[in-house]
């Protein structure tokens, strides 16, 4: 039985960032990116108007104010999309709207407010004479070209995580489409002859199969593409079926069949299709977990794929996938943070490690005032799937802790943030 972190680390070791594709940006949503982003235009190309207003020479409004207001002739107006055909001259204004390029000869931009339109603009047709209401100085209301990006700029790194915002970013730069490292696929094959579809009656003896369900959430929700592979029936012969269909994955995960039963085949089979590096963890629920790889040889090459056998109660699934298999799928994705946030909280239940091993308390964290506190979630049996509905975390107790006061503060793993929590 090896520990948590000798695991994780042995999981790790058999996998790799995978290749990269050009997709549509719109596509691209949490991957990584695979090349370094230049731009090859200005953003914005040309100095342009902040605001709605009236494009002036910065010493046009020297001295104005609300009660000595400084009146301009109106010469022009100039809507976003459109190029000036007129030059501000001395005493000269030209009515603009916000992203409209700024006219030659002017230097600010006057708001609309900070003018006597209002009062000065007639039921139809448009002013000839403006009064500026304020001083303003040159660059005010003004946007620079390039003051965001300059043409030549490395604007996003190679290994950028994709967010709308760097989306946008690639947008501005007229890019439809990214390099990025793509998602892997990973296989999900539910085992044991007690399983039955949830779109099929049931009958007695059997159960829904809902590992399948969670485990394919997972993986679409941290950015991998699941493959549902179905049941494997507890014969050799089935389950070699079915892994023989999961082996053009990137990974496969199977539930069920690796703890000590008879029936608990799953380890013995992918022993003979390849190697099991190990197949307990010093961790409770989740101590019966097989990982290795499986061999599959194409065109006289053997491709190792690696198999991570998680624990059938639903529970035990879960939280060893949280822990293994998720960050397993984000170092594919080419991501550096694998690890899910952790804080302090203060428990606030007394808790008794009997096992020696690291327990993965399913709990409900609040934050009151300045401080973070864990309660139980109720019965932590490993087949208690509400158990992980109504939690959004995990409270870790190190297996060298027999005993947890109510009150003491202990280390929390994050599931989810949730607005509540950071209120």
């Amino acid at each position: 039985m090896i520990s948590v972190e000798e695991a994780l680390a042995k999981v790790l070791s058999y996998v790799e960032i995978l290749g990269f594709e050009e997709k549509p940006i719109l596509e691209c949503q949490g991957q990584v990116l695979a090349e370094d982003v230049y731009s090859s235009i200005n953003i914005p190309p040309m100095d342009n108007s902040a605001m709605d207003g009236y494009a002036v020479r910065a010493e046009d409004t020297s001295g104005a104010t609300k009660e000595s207001p400084n009146d301009l002739d109106v010469i022009a107006e100039l809507a976003a999309g459109s190029l000036p055909d007129e030059k501000v001259k001395p005493g000269t204004a030209i009515r603009i709207m916000t992203g409209a390029p700024i006219p030659e000869g002017a230097d600010a931009v006057v708001r609309f407010e900070d003018t006597d339109e209002i009062s000065r603009k007639p039921a139809r047709g448009n002013l000839s004479q403006i009064g500026i209401l304020c001083h303003v100085k040159k660059g005010s209301n003004v946007r620079c070209r390039g003051e965001d990006i300059s043409r030549g700029d490395l604007v996003l790194n190679k290994g950028s995580l994709l967010r709308p915002s760097e989306i946008g970013v690639l947008a501005s730069l007229g890019r439809c489409t990214a390099l990025v490292i793509r998602r892997p696929i990973v296989a999900v094959l539910a085992t044991g002859d007690e399983l039955m579809p949830a779109d099929q009656p049931l009958t007695p003896g059997k159960i829904y199969d809902s590992n399948t369900y969670t485990i394919a959430a997972e993986i679409a929700r941290y950015g991998g593409i699941p493959r549902i592979l179905g049941i494997g029936r507890d014969s050799v012969r089935s389950l070699n079926n079915k892994i023989d269909e999961g082996l053009d994955a990137d990974m496969l995960i199977t539930s069920g069949g690796v703890s000590k039963g008879d029936y608990d085949i799953v380890k013995d089979v992918l022993a003979k299709r390849g190697e099991i590096n190990f197949w307990t963890v010093c961790m409770k629920p989740g101590k019966p977990l097989a990982f290795g790889v499986i061999n599959k040889v194409e065109r006289g090459i053997t491709k190792k794929v690696p198999h991570l056998g998680l624990p059938g109660n639903p529970v035990s699934s879960m939280i060893t996938f949280e822990q293994f298999a998720r960050p397993a799928i984000l170092k594919m994705l080419g991501k550096q943070a694998l690890a899910k946030p952790c804080i302090q909280a203060v428990i606030e239940e007394r808790i008794v490690n009997i096992d020696g091993r690291r327990m993965f308390l399913r709990v409900f964290v609040t934050k009151r005032d300045g401080q973070y506190w864990a309660s139980v979630t109720g019965p932590q049996g490993s087949g208690i799937l509400t158990s992980m509905v109504k939690a959004n975390a995990l409270a870790i107790i190190p297996e060298n802790i027999k005993e947890v006061a109510a009150g003491d503060i202990i280390q929390v793993q994050m599931l989810d943030w949730s607005e509540d929590l950071i209120l």
